[in-house]
């Protein structure tokens, strides 16, 4: 009887730890977790080729979470709907937004969020929404193709200007005025002598100009000068004294004290 009790609790333990490993074996392959995760929406309004379930999340290059799934939206196939699981400590705000990201050289593509402050509001569900909907931005190769778009466009705009100035009657006109000016350097060159000449005499005429006839005209406008202080002194001895138009002026020696 003992033999028997023996080989019953060694049967009922072998089955006890198969069934444990078979849960911890469903547990671990499920992702089950004590954690706590709270599941979002993200609607990318571009190309989430790379990103597959499963994909990391990030926030502020922490990882917090998982990409659960990835279909199109159904009332706008335009839109690639992502839904991810984060832990509920994760500060998701009204300001937090979604960027799809690649990382380094490995070219894995992940979720990365960040939050800058701006709205520490919660997120809530909005109406007609089975998740809170975490807003998105461009991710750096939308950011580059759209430079690349703009400047591809503005060197054609460029190109098309060019080639509209660079038309036939342009280039007519432009060849014609070259010509002229090598016309008018060929005159120059061949008449720089008399050119010369006609700058030296230029030259000979200024100087002659500074040396002889601005002093000489220099010293009549001082006569001038003197002249007119005289009669302006006339002037006021005859308002002072008419009587020198008749008599003249009488000159005398001055007395003591006498200042005129």
């Amino acid at each position: 009887m003992e033999t028997k009790v023996n080989y019953t609790l060694v049967g009922a333990f072998v089955i006890i730890l198969t069934a444990m490993l078979v849960l911890a074996i469903i547990w671990l392959s499920s992702g089950l977790s004590l954690k706590k995760y709270v599941t979002y929406a993200i609607y990318m309004q571009e190309s989430v080729s790379g990103l597959s379930i499963d994909s990391s999340v990030e926030f502020n290059g922490v990882g917090v979470g998982k990409v659960k799934s990835i279909e199109l939206n159904k009332e706008n196939p335009s839109l690639v709907e992502v839904v991810i699981n984060i832990k509920a400590e994760t500060p998701i705000t009204q300001g937090t937004y979604a960027t799809l990201t690649t990382r380094g050289l490995t070219g894995l593509v992940y979720i990365a969020l960040k939050d800058k402050g701006e709205d520490t509001q919660p997120l809530k569900i909005m109406n007609d929404e089975k998740y809170p909907v975490i807003r998105t931005s461009p991710s750096i190769f939308v950011r580059l193709d759209t430079v690349l778009t703009q400047f591809t466009k503005n060197f054609r705009q460029i190109s098309d200007s060019f080639q509209a100035l660079l038309d036939r009657d342009n280039l007519a006109a432009l060849k014609n005025t070259l010509h002229n000016l090598q016309t008018v350097t060929h005159s120059l060159a061949v008449n720089s002598n008399k050119i010369n000449m006609i700058l030296h005499t230029s030259a000979g005429a200024m100087n002659t100009l500074e040396v002889d006839t601005l002093p000489a005209t220099t010293r009549t406008l001082n006569n001038f000068n003197e002249l007119a202080d005289s009669l302006n002194e006339l002037s006021l001895e005859i308002k002072q004294n008419p009587s020198i138009l008749l008599r003249g002026v009488d000159r005398h020696n001055l007395g003591p004290g006498e200042t005129q």
